[in-house]
């Protein structure tokens, strides 16, 4: 059974990306700790592309970043630039071949990228770059850019890439390093998170404000949806390379995918999360002995509950965090082993008590019945459960796998349904006006709702091609 498949049944975010500039520091080194501090957002593999202003080396592997680089890191006398990638992904495309950076030599020099986010457009790109000559040796939307960028015959690395990103669509966010430049660019939505800091003396981009404490940078600011940042020795530079008036952040970065302690756009995801928990309790109005979370996402809104509620708060199950990526397969019928090997209830705690679990989402509701029997069984008398979010019930196509629709329990089942589905004594979902309102930072209609009302803020794909490309593309969300 792999990892992520102890993950409690959650949506998906694919990916971690992180740039750094710097004459002075190690930035191989300074990478590393950066994608340890995302490793939240991709365990399947990890990579790190450094240069020293003439020549690029590149160390990919599958595993975790410290499995990845348990023996060394890529070195270079002189090395100045360093961009890294951790990755989400599952079977089907779960390759050493697919792993980032990529980097590859074209007649303007050495590039090395890493990508965060889902083009929805890339099978048509694909393929048209194929019936002209493209060779591709992946399967990920990444190569996609890699080639439109070699094939532009604009003069500059700026000019390429601007001309490039023209012709793309959908969630992207970047890192690029050339043998003297680092370049991060934020789709024209902005659907993935992507900032910038400063060090002493260089410059770091990366998906989360995590990874710049981690590193010792100041947070300066987010990039801005249409925007393209390069960093050389002059400095930082900007560029607008489109329109940025229909800005549509994930929601879910505050919901589950974020570091708790990270500013994402101005908004703090530790507070968006309090306040989550805090809109619950007023909602639901629940009453009971004690409040839990499913740890870890579900904690700091369970806090938050338990604040507005006045009720304990207290750790009912816990966590096991020194799981590897792959184990032992439990025997078929003992499939609840998945569960328990990952959380395992408290007896002390919740024997003889009404619980209020608090979680995050519910995907496909299989784990959340596994968990509220789990809890029932260590002798709890009661289980509400409260989610800090609406109900899933539409797919997502800028860059999170949830599910094809039929497989999302909200997209089948009323919420009185799907209590009784995971054995719950009572369930709540927060409303939209209340995660609207949690948010408190950011404008509402600033932000990506649609795997809740459907309302998708950019092209999918099935609106950009053919009927039957649906098919292929659920299939292909299904295997990512």
């Amino acid at each position: 059974m792999s990892y992520e498949a102890l993950e409690m049944d959650k949506p998906r975010e694919e990916c971690g990306i992180f740039g750094i500039y710097s004459r002075e520091d190690n930035v191989s080194l300074s990478t590393y700790w950066g994608l340890y501090a995302l490793q939240h957002r991709g365990q399947e593999s990890a990579g790190i592309a450094i240069t020293d202003g003439a020549w690029m080396d590149v160390h990919r592997g599958m595993g975790l970043v410290s499995e990845v680089f348990r023996h060394q890191l890529p070195h270079m006398e002189g090395q100045r630039i360093a961009i890294g990638h951790v990755r989400y992904s599952t079977t089907g495309s779960s390759l050493l071949i697919n792993t980032q950076p990529l980097m590859v030599t074209y007649s303007g020099g050495h590039i090395a990228m890493a990508h965060n986010g889902n083009l929805t457009n890339a099978q048509e790109l694909r393929c048209t770059l194929e019936e002209t000559g493209s060779v591709f040796q992946t399967s990920i939307d990444s190569e996609v850019i890699v080639n439109l960028i070699a094939r532009s015959r604009k003069p500059t690395i700026e000019e390429k890439m601007m001309e490039s990103l023209t012709k793309i669509e959908g969630a992207y966010c970047l890192v690029v390093m050339t043998e003297d430049k680092l370049i991060g660019v934020r789709d024209p939505h902005g659907f993935r998170p992507l900032c910038i800091g400063k060090t002493a003396d260089g410059w770091v981009i990366a998906s989360e404000s995590c990874a710049l404490d981690t590193v010792g940078a100041e947070l300066i600011r987010d990039v801005a949806p249409g925007e393209m940042v390069v960093v050389d020795e002059a400095g930082l530079h900007s560029y607008g390379f489109a329109e940025n008036d229909a800005q549509a952040l994930c929601i879910f970065e505050y919901i589950y995918f974020a570091r708790p302690d990270s500013i994402i756009d101005g908004q703090s995801v530790y507070q968006a999360r309090w306040e989550m928990g805090r809109q619950l309790a007023r909602e639901s109005g629940y009453k009971a002995d004690i409040v839990i979370s499913v740890p870890d996402s579900g904690t700091t809104a369970a806090l938050g509950f338990s604040r507005e509620a006045g009720i304990p708060f207290a750790e009912g199950l816990m966590k096991n965090r020194y799981i590897g990526r792959t184990f032992i397969q439990p025997e078929q019928k003992k499939r609840d082993l998945g569960v328990r090997i990952k959380l395992n209830a408290v007896r002390s705690v919740v024997e003889g008590k009404s619980i209020i679990m608090v979680d995050d989402s519910i995907v496909r509701g299989t784990t959340s019945g596994k968990i509220v029997h789990m809890l029932k069984e260590a002798g709890a008398t009661a289980v509400h459960m409260c989610i800090s979010s609406p109900p899933i019930a539409y797919p997502c196509y800028y860059g999170i796998d949830t599910a094809v629709r039929k497989e999302l329990i909200a997209a089948t089942k009323q919420v009185e349904e799907i209590r009784d589905y995971i054995g719950a004594d009572s369930l709540h979902y927060l409303s939209l006006e209340g995660l609207y309102g949690s948010v408190a930072n950011i404008k509402y209609d600033n932000m990506c709702y649609a795997c809740f009302n459907s309302k998708y803020p950019a092209s999918t794909p099935c609106e950009s091609h053919c009927g039957s490309n649906k098919f292929v593309f659920e299939q292909r969300v299904r295997a990512r």
